[in-house]
């Protein structure tokens, strides 16, 4: 599992990412970050890297949600070191991510992660 201080929760830290960060994105998942998120518009007033998930109601019933949003948790749980201090990634799940398996889900984390930080 993700530790709890590099979970994303506040709404505002959700806007924040979606709204000013990078894109990039595929048929399993999308991803969102902003890196070098000032101190002042971040509530928690530290410099680690944070992640967030969305997972809709189009991905499928509550149970393949949740099943989704735990594999999407482990799998970043080891890619959050790649990510810089006081970035900010929202990963949003596409319908898609309910029937692929975990490696497939791992290889879209990581090209899409590629793609956004990268460049």
């Amino acid at each position: 599992m993700l530790s709890t201080n590099h979970r994303l929760r506040a709404a505002a830290d959700f806007r924040c990412a979606v709204r000013r960060g990078r894109r990039a994105g595929g048929p399993l998942v999308v991803l969102h970050l902003v890196q070098d998120v000032d101190k002042d518009a971040n509530q928690h007033n530290d410099q680690s890297p944070r992640v967030g998930f969305v997972v809709s109601k189009a991905v499928g019933p509550a149970v393949i949600r949740n099943r989704v949003k735990r594999r999407l948790r482990h799998l970043m749980r080891a890619r959050v070191g790649a990510l810089g201090s006081g970035s900010r990634l929202v990963v949003r799940a596409q319908p898609a991510a309910a029937t692929a398996t975990s490696a497939e889900l791992a290889a879209a984390l990581d090209r899409c992660l590629d793609r956004v930080a990268g460049s």
